[in-house]
C-alpha cells in the first residue's frame, strides 16, 4: 500500500471537483482495509469508492480510503430453479456489473444501466431507475465495521430500504464499509420491466415485440444517453436531488394551481411529482451560472462546466430549492452527500 500525500480528488469525483486530499490511500483486498484502519494516526478516515454520489464542497484534511475490490462470483447457483446468487466486489463499476449479467443472461438489473458509481455504494442509496430498485434483486451485503474492524453481513430485512434511502444513511451512517454485495437474480424465466419511462416506445419503435433482457438494457442505455450526460465529458452525479413524495391532499392542491403536473402514485394516499418537471417550470434548465449550471437536457441533473466549485454547485442547488419551494410550496431533497 502506498499513502501518498496532497492529492487531488478530481478524477475520483464524478462531479470533477478540484478539492485536495491530505493523505490518499487505495484498498485492494479487506484485509488491506482492515490495516489501514488499524492506523492509529490517521483518524476518521474518508471513504470513497465510485465518487458518484458526492459533492465535495472543501479538502478534506485527513486520509481519503480509496475502495477498489474487484471481483464476481457466483455463489449459489441453486438458490432456486429460476435464480443464481452472485457475490460482486464493493469496488467494481455498477454498470460494468450490468453488462456482465446481461451477457450472462442474468435478469433482473437491466433496468438500472449505466448508472454512474461502484456497486459497494449502491445498497446506500438504494439506487433506482425505471421502475427497479436495489432492492429488488438485494439478498445481502458484507461489511466491515470501521471502528471494531468485525465483519457483518447484513440480509434484506436488515436494511430497512426506501426510496433513495436505507439503514446505512441512517441509525448505521458512517458505521460500516460495504466490501460485497450479493444479488439475487434470475437464469431464467426473467421478469421484465418494459412500462416505466420510454421503454416501451423505445421497444416498440426498435419493432421488438418480445424483448430480451439485453433489448431493456440497450433501450435504458439510449434513453439515458439521450438525456444525461456522460460524467467522463461534463462533471455531474446523475440525478441531484430526490423526486418529492407528497400526500394526497398536498397533490391536489397543486395539481388545482398547475393542471399539468406530471405524477406517479406511490401509495393510497401518496403521489411521487418529478423533480426535473418542477425545476425545469422553475426556469433552470440550460441554465449556467459560471461553470455550474443545469444540463439542458434534464434538469434534474446539475453539472460542473469545467471549473465549477463544489460549493458554487452547491450554492445553485440551495438557489434551485428555494425557488421551486417558493413557486410550487414543494421541499426537493438532495440524493447526493454533500461534504
Amino acid at each position: 500500500m502506498n499513502i501518498k500525500e496532497h492529492v487531488s480528488l478530481r478524477e475520483y469525483n464524478t462531479f470533477g471537483i478540484d478539492v485536495i486530499a491530505r493523505y490518499l490511500v487505495s484498498v485492494h483486498t479487506v484485509s488491506e482495509l482492515k490495516k489501514v484502519l488499524g492506523h492509529k494516526e490517521y483518524k476518521n478516515p474518508f471513504i470513497i469508492s465510485g465518487g458518484s454520489n458526492m459533492l465535495l464542497t472543501k479538502d478534506i484534511d485527513r486520509l481519503v480510503i480509496h475502495l477498489d475490490f474487484k471481483g464476481m462470483e457466483i455463489v449459489d447457483d441453486s438458490f432456486s430453479e429460476d435464480e443464481v446468487l452472485l457475490r460482486v466486489a464493493g469496488g467494481e463499476n455498477w454498470h460494468e456489473f450490468v453488462l456482465y449479467c446481461v451477457s450472462n443472461n442474468l435478469g433482473g438489473v437491466e433496468n438500472l444501466s449505466l448508472i454512474p458509481g461502484n456497486v459497494g455504494t449502491s445498497p446506500i442509496q438504494n439506487i433506482g431507475a425505471y421502475g427497479v430498485e436495489l432492492k429488488d434483486v438485494f439478498h445481502s451485503c458484507t461489511a466491515i465495521h470501521r471502528e471494531s474492524f468485525e465483519e457483518a453481513t447484513f440480509y434484506l430485512e436488515d436494511c430497512a430500504f426506501g426510496y433513495r434511502d436505507s439503514v446505512f444513511k441512517n441509525t448505521l451512517k458512517d458505521k460500516y464499509i460495504i466490501t460485497s454485495v450479493t444479488f439475487r437474480l434470475t437464469k431464467k424465466n426473467h421478469i421484465l420491466h418494459t412500462e416505466y419511462g420510454a421503454i416501451y416506445d423505445t421497444l416498440v419503435d426498435r419493432g421488438i415485440d418480445v424483448p430480451t433482457i439485453k433489448d431493456v438494457s440497450d433501450a435504458v442505455i439510449t434513453i439515458r444517453k439521450s438525456k444525461l450526460p456522460d460524467p467522463r465529458k461534463i462533471g455531474n452525479s446523475g440525478s441531484f436531488f430526490k423526486n418529492p413524495i407528497i400526500s394526497q391532499k398536498v397533490f391536489t392542491r397543486l395539481r388545482k394551481k398547475f393542471p399539468t403536473v406530471p405524477f406517479y402514485p406511490v401509495a393510497q394516499d401518496t403521489v411521487k411529482v418529478p423533480a426535473g418537471w418542477l425545476i425545469e417550470q422553475a426556469g433552470f434548465k440550460g441554465k449556467r451560472f459560471g461553470d455550474a449550471g443545469v444540463h439542458d437536457k434534464q434538469a434534474l441533473v446539475l453539472v460542473n462546466h469545467g471549473n465549477a466549485t463544489g460549493e458554487e454547485i452547491w450554492n445553485l442547488a440551495i438557489h434551485i430549492q428555494k425557488t421551486v419551494e417558493d413557486k410550487f410550496g414543494l421541499h426537493i431533497e438532495p440524493e447526493v452527500n454533500v461534504i
